[in-house]
């Protein structure tokens, strides 16, 4: 049902989707297992759809934790709320833009986690780097961060496609990225880890150091 239910959400509102069926099981152990590994308290998803990454989520955080999932597919929030009953659960009705706003009005000041599906390559600049820099006062050394990018890694600019490496651009925002390949999906995507959130006034435009690629089945 939830395939059914995600295709046509995604269908309806590829803009912000930007993904036709949900991620394969690899794709989400890839994205959910490096915050996991170290009991997270506050988590946020960014982009969580039918709740593939959600679920994998929940199972492995602590019961007292916290998890705020934003998304701003209508229809996605409905079903996210009607089929996932756990009260560490927040499904925000907006979009990762709002973050800021969001943490500030909850009184959270630290987030151990972030997974996010965005399609940043259908995103403007401003609307991400609104996302990234606001995140990073929340941050701390130990926060990880993953973000998936499809395999043909484009970008929608000025009304033309081009190449988009979203590693580079997280290089902005992380002293260390790194990237592995995940077959097992339709399509394939790059995983990438990020940790070691840089000081605003730091952040350097696209600086590809430290940026590692591995390849996994």
């Amino acid at each position: 049902m939830s395939l059914i239910t995600f295709a046509k959400g995604a269908l309806a509102d590829f803009q912000h989707t930007a993904a036709v069926i949900p991620s394969s099981s690899q794709l989400v152990r890839a994205m959910v297992d490096p915050l996991c590994q170290k009991d997270p308290a506050v988590v946020i998803e960014f982009g969580p759809g039918t709740g593939a990454m959600t679920r994998q989520l929940l199972k492995r955080m602590p019961q007292d934790a916290i998890l705020l999932a934003f998304e701003i597919n209508a229809s996605f929030v409905d079903y996210l709320r009607q089929t996932i009953q756990d009260e560490r659960l927040h499904v925000i009705a907006s979009g990762a833009e709002t973050v800021v706003a969001e943490l500030d009005r909850r009184e959270i000041k630290s987030v151990d986690g972030v997974v996010s599906s965005l399609g940043i390559g259908l995103m403007d600049k401003q609307t991400t780097d609104a996302i990234y820099s606001g995140l990073l006062r929340s941050l701390h050394e130990g926060s990880i961060i993953t973000q998936f990018q499809y395999i043909m890694r484009l970008r929608r600019q000025h009304g033309s496609v081009e190449h988009f490496d979203v590693g580079i651009y997280l290089k902005q925002y992380f002293s260390s990225v790194e990237s592995s390949l995940i077959w097992r999906n339709i399509p394939p995507a790059f995983v990438l880890r990020c940790c070691g959130p840089k000081p605003e006034k730091h952040c350097q435009p696209e600086d590809a150091g430290n940026l590692r690629y591995t390849f996994t089945k």
